[in-house]
Order: C-alpha cells, then sequence, then structure tokens
C-alpha cells in the first residue's frame, strides 16, 4: 500500500514579499507545516533550495499544491520541463489552486489531458510575459531616471576642503594614517583615490 502525502510549495520574489495569502491557502487544506516548503526568491529559474529540497521528498503518488503557476516559476521552458518532471518522472499529482483545469487527478482520459496541457502553456507563457514586462519596466525606469540626473549606487564621499593640507602633514609625519583617515572623514579606499585625484590635478 502506498502512503500518499500532501506538500506545498510556496515562492514569493523577495523577502520584502508577502506570503501570506499563499500560507492562508495551505492552511485551508491542512497541509502539515513540515510539509510546506518556502524560497523567497525569484521564479526566473528553478535553482532554488526549498524547492530542490521538495523535489527529493516526493514520491510516487504524492499530492503537490501550488496557489497560482507563476508561484511556481516565471519561465516558460523551465514551467514545462518541471511539470513534466513532476507528473511524469516522479509520478506525482499537482494541484494549481487558482485553476481548476491544472489538477492532474481530474480528467486523466485525453480529453483531460489535451486540455491540461492547453491551459499549462497559456499560463506559463503568462507568468514568463509578465516576467519580461516587468523587466523590461524597470530597465525604462532606471534609464529615464538616469537622463533626468538620478544617480544609482552609493554616493561619492568628499574629501573636506584642508585636504590638501591633511595630505601634506601626514607625509611630513605630522598625522599617522589612521589620524588622516580619522580627519579626512573617508575610508582608506576612498584616500587613496581623491589622493590620486589631489596629485593628478597638481600635476596638471
Amino acid at each position: 500500500m502506498i502512503f500518499i502525502k500532501e506538500y506545498a510549495y510556496i515562492r514569493v520574489s523577495t523577502a520584502e514579499q508577502n506570503e501570506d495569502r499563499q500560507i492562508d491557502a495551505m492552511t485551508a487544506l491542512k497541509i502539515p507545516q513540515s510539509q510546506i516548503f518556502m524560497d523567497k526568491q525569484s521564479g526566473k529559474d528553478f535553482n532554488r533550495p526549498a524547492y530542490i529540497a521538495l523535489v527529493k521528498k516526493l514520491r510516487q503518488g504524492d499530492l503537490l499544491y501550488i496557489k497560482s503557476i507563476d508561484r511556481l516559476g516565471r519561465n516558460y521552458e523551465e514551467i514545462q520541463n518541471q511539470w513534466r518532471i513532476l507528473t511524469r518522472d516522479k509520478g506525482i499529482d499537482v494541484s494549481v489552486i487558482d485553476m481548476p483545469l491544472l489538477d492532474t487527478r481530474n480528467g486523466r482520459d485525453l480529453m483531460g489531458t489535451f486540455l491540461a496541457d492547453i491551459v499549462l502553456q497559456v499560463l506559463s507563457f503568462v507568468a514568463q510575459n509578465e516576467r519580461e514586462t516587468i523587466r523590461k519596466r524597470q530597465a525604462e525606469g532606471i534609464a529615464s531616471a538616469k537622463a533626468r540626473g538620478v544617480k544609482f549606487g552609493r554616493p561619492v564621499k568628499m574629501p573636506p576642503d584642508n585636504f590638501a593640507k591633511l595630505v601634506k602633514d601626514w607625509e611630513r609625519g605630522k598625522l599617522s594614517f589612521a589620524e588622516v583617515l580619522s580627519e579626512a572623514g573617508l575610508k582608506e579606499s576612498s584616500f587613496y583615490r581623491r589622493l590620486r585625484e589631489l596629485r593628478v590635478a597638481k600635476a596638471k
């Protein structure tokens, strides 16, 4: 007799995103906490620690719940490939809660399988298209911000007005290296960068 276990997979793209909606759905299905696997990672591929651990746990006949297909992933080809691995290679059932047609327990006849395949292809395409749209909007937003003069990255730490004098005192031994860094309010890497700039300016 095969003992069937029920599992759930939850994914949010970043640590800041809220997974409560997915957790509530799995709690309503009475999935044991120990059998809920969650990643806080992008859906661009399946190199995710919790997902990898989940797949290793799954045995033939087990049932896996996912809230929506984009929680599985956002890469069209990878979603198709993972679906085959889960349902054919591992021999488990998959139920996508938000899309009842994507439940391998239903419609095991030819027509049911055909309809599920079509729905999977459409939804996985939509998931990838949404990811690419988001990425495109981010790139456009960054380009627009740069065009308006917005600078990205850490602000450049400028030396104090008396930097040249501090350098001279340091070179003459009046200040230790630690003291000149403290007086200038610079880290070592920034100090040497500003020092090079100072010497280049003097050489002109």
